[in-house]
């Protein structure tokens, strides 16, 4: 029996790396017109960005379309030498430490931020639908500065939401889905949420998606977790994509990729939305 939409509970599902190579857009485009996503989050900062941004126009006011602030591991948009000197991005570890002793220039990521900005409304010609950060770095103390900082001077805080990546850690300990780097992530972000709150901007209410991706996990099983543990109004994170040789040569995380990809375009995801009376929804708005 069909479930009445009107009892279902509304979830947030964003497909994040949107731009890190064209397979990975296939993947996400796919699921959207297929209606299996209601978010991607979008990297702005490699040669194919132009392109892959004009592939989105199908599924303009379809899904929301949110800027993926990158901050590691890749070549920035513009010439960073305190941070990357050699023109490459630190690691994520490396970032983290950096930011909890104060040894980021904020100026210098704010400019990087405004660039990938620039990038994202060169290419829609509209502000993005919502902010969050690459690997999680809008959390970081500076990062997460500059981040609010752009609400109130060039984005719209009634039209632009911010990702919460806050959740409780009893919610995290019932999933049990890689919980020590979800409980990691959750004590990060919550000097962020009580900034954002007291701003008064929009925010998704429940976090959840956070995995490993090792090869052996059991897609099935972390995404019933998700729905199960995931909060009021949560937002789920995800990486589906087709690995190719670009995605090969930027980021490591290639076959579990695949493997959400084949279960959000398949009958077990959709029947696991029936079951926990869930229905995908675009993002929260003042």
């Amino acid at each position: 029996m069909s479930v009445n939409l009107h009892q279902r509970r509304a979830l947030v599902l964003c497909a994040d790396d949107y731009g890190i190579a064209p397979g990975v857009g296939r993947g996400i485009r796919a699921l959207a017109v297929a209606g299996r996503l209601s978010a991607t989050s979008c990297m702005t900062l490699f040669p194919e960005w132009a392109v892959e941004a004009d592939r989105l126009g199908e599924l303009a006011g379809r899904i929301d379309v949110g800027l993926h602030v990158t901050l590691t591991d890749h070549a920035p948009v513009g010439a960073m030498p305190g941070l990357a000197p050699a023109g490459r991005m630190p690691a994520l570890g490396r970032l983290i430490r950096l930011a909890h002793l104060g040894r980021i220039d904020v100026a210098e990521i704010a400019g990087e931020i405004e660039r990938q900005l620039d990038a994202f409304e060169a290419a829609l010609g509209r502000a993005p639908d919502f902010l969050d950060g690459h690997q999680h770095v809008h959390l970081l103390p500076g990062i997460r500065e500059a981040v609010l900082g752009l609400f109130g001077r060039r984005l719209d805080r009634r039209t632009t939401w911010l990702r919460s990546c806050a959740e409780s850690a009893a919610r995290i300990l019932r999933r049990r889905v890689d919980a020590p780097r979800a409980l990691v992530i959750a004590a990060l972000a919550r000097p962020l949420d009580r900034t954002a709150d007291a701003a008064g901007l929009a925010m998704n209410r429940g976090f959840t998606g956070v995995t490993s991706f090792h090869r052996g996990r059991s897609v099935d099983g972390d995404f019933a977790a998700y729905l199960s543990h995931g909060g009021d109004r949560p937002l789920v994170m995800c990486h589906p994509g087709e690995p190719d040789e670009i995605l090969a040569a930027r980021d490591p995380v290639a076959g579990p990729r695949a493997d959400e990809l084949a279960y959000l375009a398949g009958d077990r995801f959709a029947a696991l939305l029936d079951a926990r009376r869930m229905t995908l929804a675009r993002g929260p708005r003042l």
